[in-house]
């Protein structure tokens, strides 16, 4: 690939630094991840090593990456095994959501529920279960980031730089249009592209915070299992661990202010998915308004208006937080980089995920409607082709599937009956 460069710089120019070699002016802040286990210490010596030195500068870059969840991961391993010369910035953990939070502890522990619901249910197949099955929740949690640590390893701060990119560990910030600061250090670079993600959003809902909550970022260090659970929001999180917990011993009430489960796919299929809890045992609250939370010692005391218009309580252990995702904008200086943006919605893009900086791209959850770790890798892929190799790639020409692991599982792929009935299609 050689004559193809950007603001003279070879993409095919090698690296020549190595781990060992790398100099920095101060170590990376130490991470800590509850529980402070043998599979949390493998996972974090893997994802956002304590002894790490960031290294100098390469300048300039090709492409330097914000964000190292699958968006930025697989912007910076693609560009990087294209030869290009890259630099991959993550502040907390390598691997974002999908490894830490998302997908690899939640069908973790989904699998083990299902293991149980299986065996209750053996009685119907002809197969004898004495007595009920027994669960111990820590050995569950513990095999749970058993797996994430063992998955780490391809996500990890090694594995990348052994691929030639540039791993800076800390929290980077445009200082210009085409250079942003991390560690004290300068980066500049032709194109950049923006995959910091998304965090569960939390409801204004008086006395939340004071109460405690949990979200998907710390429901998974959980080492003793709750009696009673609420889960607010009826999403594919908040019904797939919903079932879980309630599988799992948990009893569990599901809060949704809408007056039905996962909105985006079509009603008859949802209520499929909705008659499943209920026969796992899960509380529905659904059409409701929640008044406030109050802390009475161990208790969580939720308060609501239901759809008749009545005030009900109801009493937890555990409050989980599943009411949505918001964009992780801040404290990037993207005001500095000319970048628009809007808190709730993200970067904003063109259908080549260009942002207002033509320099600038973004992928992955921080633009993008669909929130999944495989549409996240296919608009990073978009991103290389268009950011280095100026293609005309579009993000609206992806037809992307996607599917909601509650038992039954229920999958999707292109327009909802309501989406085609909205732009005029007829449908058998």
């Amino acid at each position: 690939m050689t004559g193809i460069t950007r603001d003279n710089v070879s993409l095919n120019e090698e690296k020549e630094f190595t781990m060992h070699e790398n100099v920095a002016l101060e170590a990376v802040t130490a991470v800590v991840m509850p529980p402070e286990d043998e599979h949390n210490e493998r996972l974090i010596s893997h994802t956002h090593p304590s002894d790490w030195r960031n290294p100098e500068p390469q300048n300039p870059y090709n492409l330097v990456v914000i964000g190292a969840g699958t968006a930025g991961l697989v912007a910076a391993m693609g560009a990087a095994g294209l030869g290009a010369r890259v630099a991959l910035i993550e502040k907390h953990l390598m691997g974002g959501d999908c490894l830490n939070y998302g997908c690899v502890p939640s069908k973790g522990l989904i699998r083990a529920a299902t293991a149980r619901a299986d065996v209750r249910e053996a009685g119907q197949y002809g197969v004898d279960v004495h007595g009920d099955v027994e669960v111990d929740f820590g050995a569950a949690m513990a095999r749970m980031r058993r797996l994430r640590a063992d998955i780490s390893k391809n996500d990890s701060v090694q594995r990348f730089t052994d691929a030639g990119v540039d791993v800076f560990l800390g929290t980077g910030k445009f200082t210009g249009p085409r250079s942003i600061e991390v560690d004290g250090k300068t980066l500049r670079f032709a194109k950049a592209v923006i995959a910091t993600g998304a965090r569960a959003s939390v409801p204004p809902i008086p006395g939340i915070e004071e109460a405690g909550y949990y979200t998907n970022e710390t429901i998974f260090g959980l080492t003793e299992q709750p009696s009673r659970v609420g889960v607010i929001g009826g999403g594919p999180i908040g019904c797939e661990l919903a079932q879980t917990f309630q599988r799992l011993g948990s009893q569990v009430t599901l809060f949704d202010i809408i007056d039905h489960i996962l909105i985006k796919e079509d009603a008859d299929a949802a209520a499929i998915v909705h008659r499943a809890l209920l026969r796992d045992g899960v509380q529905t609250a659904l059409g409701v308004q929640l008044q406030g939370v109050e802390a009475q010692g161990s208790d969580k005391v939720l308060t609501y208006t239901n759809a008749d218009g009545e005030t009900v309580t109801t009493v937890v252990d555990a409050i989980l937080v599943a009411a949505g995702r918001a964009p992780n904008v801040q404290g990037m200086g993207l005001e500095e980089a000319g970048v628009v943006y809007d808190p709730r919605t993200g970067v904003q893009v063109d259908d080549r995920l260009r942002t207002t900086n033509p320099h600038i791209y973004a992928a992955g959850d921080i633009c993008s409607r669909y929130q999944f770790t495989h549409a996240a890798d296919f608009l990073a892929r978009t991103v290389i082709a268009n950011a280095l190799f100026k293609g005309r790639q579009k993000a609206s020409a992806l037809t992307i599937p996607w599917c909601t692991y509650t038992e039954p599982q229920i999958a999707h792929v292109g327009l909802t009956l309501h989406q085609a009935a909205a732009d005029g299609i007829v449908v058998d």
